[in-house]
């Protein structure tokens, strides 16, 4: 269904480039002249202001969302006029962006002195004979190589990640630093402040040089 504002959209189009009247333009598109030329008189600025905030806040979250914040928050706008704000910014047709990454500094890879010195986390992936995709969390240390755990499952999340780590910390003790990449799950808060109260740093491999993976491939 073509809503008020695109078949407004319609008319205006065939207007402007066609060179045909509004009369023949709103017959045509099944739009009335009438409803071409109303302005609306409503303020609705303050709405428009607390739904950019809320999506700013919450990119992914939909309108049933937003709508329980905002009357949770003491305002007494009903059900039609956020639903109707709501579509006039196309808030219903956004596309989802990629999250952006906190700057952060890259280290370049060294081999620690000692055991525990640094510890290196990433996950694998690998796929059943039923179809059912599995991941499988490995814990390394950097000094002797030394696989510490391999944990499969079928999900993964920041949470398995630090029952892994504490698991490792009764026999093996904690690391100084922990090597990984930008997967959510080592974004996640629970995984974050894990370590600041383990103080384990975090630590991002350095990005590869054109000549590095140019070597690589050869």
């Amino acid at each position: 269904m073509v809503g008020t504002g695109d078949r407004r959209a319609v008319v205006t189009y065939l207007v402007q480039n066609h060179q045909v009247s509004i009369t023949r333009a709103c017959r045509t598109s099944g739009f009335s002249k009438s409803q071409y030329y109303y302005q609306s008189k409503k303020d609705d600025s303050e709405v428009v202001d607390k739904l950019n905030a809320l999506v700013e806040n919450k990119p992914n979250r939909g309108f049933p969302y937003f709508f329980h914040r905002i009357r949770n928050e003491g305002y007494v706008w009903n059900h039609k006029k956020v639903k109707r704000v709501y579509k006039l910014m196309n808030l219903n047709k956004r596309r989802k962006h990629k999250r952006r990454l906190p700057a952060r500094f890259r280290e370049p890879l060294a081999q620690p002195n000692s055991i525990n010195g640094t510890w290196s986390i990433d996950f694998m992936h690998d796929t059943l004979m039923n179809g059912r995709k599995v991941r499988i969390l490995n814990i390394i240390d950097d000094f002797n190589r030394e696989a510490l755990t391999i944990n499969a499952d079928y999900s993964q999340s920041g949470r398995t990640v630090v029952t892994a780590l504490e698991d490792l910390k009764y026999w093996r003790g904690r690391p100084n630093e922990i090597r990984c990449d930008n997967g959510p799950e080592f974004l996640s808060n629970h995984f974050v402040d894990y370590c600041q109260t383990q103080g384990s740093h975090q630590v991002h491999p350095a990005r590869k040089t054109h000549s590095e993976r140019l070597y690589r491939a050869l």
